[in-house]
């Protein structure tokens, strides 16, 4: 436990017409340093995750956090990026500069904005996170790369039509009281499972329900040191996290085994010295719905094959054995892709310590996180405990 989240702040997500990518960046990092009840005089460190390949014509962007406040300038501030792990990676670094002893308190900020991005280039931008030499030329962009995924997946296993349904209409239910999530709505499971011209078939058995939503959003947690934080107005302590990269050629490995999530799982789990069923509730990359499926086997909560079952039994459900992306996931709450790890983090936090309002699960004492890159390529899972 050396780096605990101390404050954070997050916007809503969606197609935000009337901001910028420098006015959301500014927004969440005001916000979060309000919320820890520190200036920014105390700041020794700013890390900003921040995707773009092209969302935006704005690139070297760390030092936008500056616009925040003039108090700001001369600290030390650095973009990171790994892809739709690229929050995630922001968090990493901060919660490492802490470890390292560089840092006693860190900014961390995601932003993205996509809207604006015509459709054929969000999709040309997103398959920059695949492998080009292999998969460049792949029908329906990087959906074609989990259609490919979930074609393997249903020729090895059988159909997973209802099980991915029951995904996608968990995941809607849980966003629908997600005061950020872009999309609040219950579509329920027979939307999601029938072929219709609002559901369409987007790459391979994957439908629109199946796709998280393109958006733009922004979301910020400041760290400490676990003393430091003890002195604070709160303390939600990184019990584990932990960074596994993979190949990027999905032919270099079994890719119906997210076998970087699985290895990221298990050091967490030791590395906090807890099991999956300590955890009172998951925040996972459903960045398509038979990513979820997968990594229910990655992560331990099913046997290889059978994470359709654990779908299809409401055993992830808010009301589940383990509840698995209680705020909508990045199905309904939106996918701004390096705003996402961080806005992990941040509502995993505002559940550990009461504050998660109508997606609260009752209880939660600790919070698993699994944030990833790719097909399975970066792989970021971190365990959180409240101890103030």
């Amino acid at each position: 436990m050396t780096a605990c989240i101390v404050g954070w702040a997050h916007s809503k997500f969606g197609k935000l017409t009337d901001d910028t990518l420098e006015g959301l960046i500014v927004q969440v990092a005001r916000e979060a340093l309000d919320h820890a009840g520190i200036g920014p005089e105390d700041v020794d460190e700013i890390v900003l995750g921040h995707f773009n390949a092209g969302f935006s014509p704005q690139d070297f962007t760390a030092s936008l956090v500056l616009q925040a406040d003039d108090r700001l300038r001369f600290k030390p501030a650095t973009r990171v990026e790994n892809a739709c792990a690229t929050g995630s990676a922001a968090v990493r670094q901060g919660a490492r500069a802490i470890e390292a002893r560089a840092a006693r308190i860190v900014l961390v900020v995601g932003a993205e904005q996509m809207t604006r991005t015509p459709g054929p280039q969000i999709a040309e931008n997103l398959l920059k996170a695949s492998y080009l030499p292999e998969d460049g030329e792949i029908p329906g962009g990087f959906a074609g790369v989990f259609g490919k995924i979930a074609d393997a997946y249903f020729q090895k296993y059988g159909d997973q039509t209802d099980a991915l349904a029951a995904l996608a209409a968990k995941n809607h239910k849980n966003g629908v009281d997600n005061p950020y999530a872009q999309m609040r709505k219950d579509l329920g499971f027979e939307f999601c499972r029938q072929e219709s011209e609002r559901n369409p078939y987007v790459a391979g058995p994957l439908k629109r329900t199946d796709c998280s939503l393109v958006s733009d959003g922004a979301a910020a947690v400041v760290l400490a040191d676990t003393q430091t934080a003890l002195s604070m107005r709160r303390a939600v302590a990184l019990r584990a996290n932990e960074h596994v990269q993979d190949f990027l050629p999905m032919s270099k490995r079994d890719i119906l085994q997210f076998e970087g999530c699985e290895a990221a799982w298990k050091q967490a789990l030791k590395s906090a010295s807890v099991t999956l069923d300590d955890l009172s509730f998951v925040e996972t990359h459903d960045c398509f719905t038979i990513a979820e499926l997968i990594e229910y086997e990655a992560m331990g909560l099913a046997k290889r094959g059978e994470g359709g079952r654990i779908a299809l039994e409401g055993q992830t459900q808010k009301d589940g054995r383990l509840p698995v992306n209680p705020s909508g996931g990045l199905k309904a709450k939106g996918h701004p892709i390096g705003a996402t790890g961080v806005s992990m983090h941040a509502l995993t936090a505002m559940q550990l310590t009461g504050e998660a309002g109508g997606i609260q699960i009752p209880g939660a004492t600790l919070g698993g996180i699994f944030n990833m890159g790719g097909a399975a390529v970066a792989n970021y899972v971190s365990i959180l405990e409240r101890i103030k």
